[in-house]
C-alpha cells in the first residue's frame, strides 16, 4: 500500500511510520517540519520503503503547488492518509494570543484539510483517510481549562470527517476520525509537566496503524474515542 503520514518526525506519527514500514510491501511518505529527524527515521528502517518530505502544515497555503508536485513524484495512487500532525498550547482563553490560537487552527484543522484536498484525487476504491483528533474535541467529553482553542480545533477536524464521508460517498474512499486520550508524547510532557499519560506513543501508534489498514472495512464517517481515561 502507498501511505502518507503527516507528523512523522516525532511522537505518535513517528511510531506509526516505524510500525507500517515493517511491512516491506508498504511504501510510506512521512512528512514533518524536522528534516534531520525525518532523514534519521527513513535511514534507520530496514526495508528502504520510507521517503520523507519537509512540510509545515501552518504554511500550506503558500506551498500547495510544491507539495502537490512532491507527492506526485512519489505516488500515482494513495491508499491511506493519516493526518497525525498536531499543535498544542495550553493557556486560558483570555490569555492566549491570536498567533498561538491561529497556529493551532492551521496545524490541527486547515493544514490537514488542505492535505486531504490534495490527496483525494489520488485515492480510489478501498482508500482510507484517518484524521487524528482528541478527546478534548469529542462532543460530550469532559473539558479542561487551558484547552479551549486546542479542543475547538480538534472538534473541527472531527466534524470535517463526518462531512467528507458524506461528500465522498460513492467514491470508495472512507473517512474516519480517532479521538485520542492522553498519550505520553514530547508535546504532552512539555505542556503538562509532572503528569503521566496512561498510554505510550508506540502503543497508540500500533492501534492507529491497525485501524488505518482495517477500520474502513467496518466504519465510515465515524468519530471514535480511543481512551482508557478521561481525557
Amino acid at each position: 500500500m502507498n501511505i502518507l503520514i503527516s507528523g512523522g518526525s516525532k511522537g505518535i506519527g513517528r511510531e506509526i511510520v516505524r510500525i507500517m514500514a515493517a511491512d516491506k510491501d508498504n511504501q510510506i511518505l512521512a512528512t514533518g517540519r524536522d528534516e534531520p529527524a525525518l532523514k534519521e527515521l527513513a535511514d534507520s528502517l530496514p526495508h528502504g520503503n520510507v521517503s520523507y518530505m519537509v512540510m509545515d502544515l501552518a504554511d500550506m497555503a503558500s506551498r500547495l503547488p510544491s507539495i502537490k508536485k512532491q507527492i506526485l513524484s512519489r505516488f500515482s495512487r494513495i491508499d491511506i492518509l493519516i493526518n497525525c500532525a498536531g499543535s498544542l498550547t495550553v493557556k486560558d482563553f483570555m490569555d492566549i494570543t491570536d498567533s498561538e490560537a491561529r497556529m493551532m487552527m492551521e496545524i490541527n484543522f486547515f493544514g490537514p484539510a488542505a492535505l486531504i484536498k490534495l490527496v483525494v484525487p489520488l485515492m480510489g476504491e478501498g482508500s482510507h483517510i484517518v484524521n487524528i483528533s482528541s478527546m478534548g474535541g469529542f462532543q460530550g467529553s469532559s473539558k479542561y481549562r487551558g484547552l479551549s482553542y486546542y479542543s475547538a480545533s480538534k472538534a473541527s477536524i472531527a466534524c470535517l470527517t463526518e462531512c467528507l464521508a458524506s461528500e465522498l460517498s460513492g467514491s470508495g474512499i472512507s473517512v474516519n476520525c480517532l479521538a485520542l486520550g492522553a498519550v505520553q508524547t514530547e508535546m504532552f510532557g512539555t505542556e503538562f509537566p509532572g503528569m503521566n499519560a496512561p498510554v505510550m506513543p508506540e502503543q497508540m501508534a500500533g492501534f492507529i496503524a491497525y485501524f488505518a489498514v482495517s477500520g474502513n472495512k467496518f466504519f465510515n464517517g465515524k468519530i471514535l474515542p480511543v481512551a482508557i481515561a478521561d481525557p
